[in-house]
């Protein structure tokens, strides 16, 4: 239920602000839409009259997530997922802005979709929702579109969804064309030739389960060209879902060599391994997918580091008729808007990644990409802020999920901690009871 718009003073938290690497303890003062002070003691000193104050204790308070990668069936699939459905997934997982994909139908290549697209959120979404566009019309990968119009509309970055633009030529005119607006082009770097009729990593355990593999070489290929491409023509690039070593090392050198290039890797890449299939669990195939748990190891390793800019949750639902079926058969695809949080807090419990790490990838870098405000607790930002509890342990049931579709490769799985508050422009959109 959406809250009043009441100032609100998050009481007695410990503040993570990944935006300015900040982790202290403290209190959160909201008033009109916006972060009005982040500090210790502001609740001794007095807040305005009529402030719900909340008492935070033992409770992380951060910015909202932005997920820079989620499938919303709007327009035309709705029976997968729709705006208000995605939503309250979202707002239960903590993610207070959701970039939804172009692969719908229509696909969103046009000005009036895009329109289309924001006033349908305006009217049922309860938080922020952005369209990337299309990068070809009818994301055929032939034809570039309308990168300025489509920009003008309200796309904040361009990209063919799950579908990757084999041709060179027509790569380099849009990263050329986009350059002149400062527009991102994002890229699915799977190679359609390569990838083949794989299903899972190309491998030993691929072979024992008798399915057909994928090569890694089916991203690095294409990853590989792209930031030669980028080199050629410059522009803004971003990799949609690195997933392996290899990558890393281009992308590694890519920056370096000083182009403007970022990526993306999906929580499920960070969380889970090839292994996880197990006896062909359908709800573990993915687009690109699973790795070896070497690649995953590599994968935090660089989120650690730096070197992955933004961590997404790859939300893609898929209803029952397409996922209960042989493995090789089974549509590709998980939700993950409600667990992206949760399944990265995994990396901070272990200890492989510090939480303002994990943060910053989820909800700063995503946004300073992409132009929008959030990730940040600065004075002045938008209010759209978390409140998480670290450590309840809880099992996931998949019928509490929010999503329409279930197919969660966390069916059933032990987690630890969820979030307990979300608030989007300075009112509470959910709250864990």
């Amino acid at each position: 239920m959406l809250s009043d718009r009441r100032p609100i003073l998050l009481a007695n938290a410990r503040i993570v602000d990944p935006s300015r690497d900040l982790d202290f303890p403290g209190d959160l003062l909201i008033a009109d839409g916006v972060i009005r002070e982040a500090k210790k003691g502001i609740g001794a000193g007095g807040v305005p009259e009529g402030t719900e104050v909340i008492d935070c204790r033992g409770k992380v308070v951060a910015p909202g997530l932005v997920d820079m990668r989620a499938f919303v069936g709007e327009p035309g699939e709705s029976h997968r997922e729709t705006l208000a459905s995605a939503s309250q997934a979202a707002a239960a997982g903590g993610v207070t802005t959701i970039i939804c994909q172009p692969n719908t139908s229509p696909a969103i290549d046009d000005p009036a979709t895009v329109d289309f697209v924001l006033r349908r959120a305006r009217d049922t979404a309860i938080v922020r929702v952005h369209p990337m566009a299309a990068l070809t019309k009818g994301l055929e990968g032939k034809e570039m579109t309308e990168i300025g119009l489509l920009k003008a509309a309200g796309a904040v970055a361009f990209t063919d969804g799950v579908k990757s633009v084999t041709n060179a030529q027509v790569m380099r005119r849009a990263l050329t064309y986009a350059r002149d607006f400062e527009a991102l082009i994002v890229h699915h770097t799977e190679d359609p030739d390569l990838t083949g009729d794989g299903v899972m990593n190309e491998g030993e355990f691929a072979a024992r389960l008798g399915l057909l593999g994928i090569p890694k070489a089916a991203e690095t290929v294409l990853l590989e060209r792209d930031i030669r491409l980028v080199a050629l023509a410059g522009g803004r690039y971003h990799a949609a879902s690195v997933t392996c070593g290899e990558s890393l090392d281009e992308l590694r050198h890519a920056k370096e060599g000083g182009l403007d290039v970022t990526a993306s890797v999906s929580i499920n890449h960070l969380t889970l391994n090839e292994n996880d299939i197990g006896p062909y669990r359908t709800f573990l195939k993915l687009a690109p997918p699973l790795r070896a748990e070497d690649d995953r190891k590599l994968l935090v390793e660089a989120l650690a580091e730096g070197l992955i800019d933004v961590v997404m949750s790859d939300h893609n639902p898929q209803d029952v008729e397409v996922k209960r079926l042989p493995f090789a058969e089974a549509a590709a695809g998980a939700i993950g808007l409600e667990t992206m949080l949760v399944a990265g807090l995994r990396l901070v419990h272990s200890g492989e990644v510090e939480l303002v790490t994990l943060l910053r990838a989820m909800s700063t870098r995503p946004a300073e990409r992409l132009g929008l405000p959030g990730g940040s607790l600065r004075p002045g930002a938008a209010a759209d802020v978390i409140v998480v509890d670290l450590d309840t342990p809880w099992v996931l049931d998949p019928a509490e999920l929010k999503s329409k579709c279930k197919n969660t490769p966390f069916d059933e799985a032990r987690l630890t901690g969820r979030v307990t508050r979300t608030i989007v422009g300075g009112r509470t959109v959910y709250e864990y009871v």
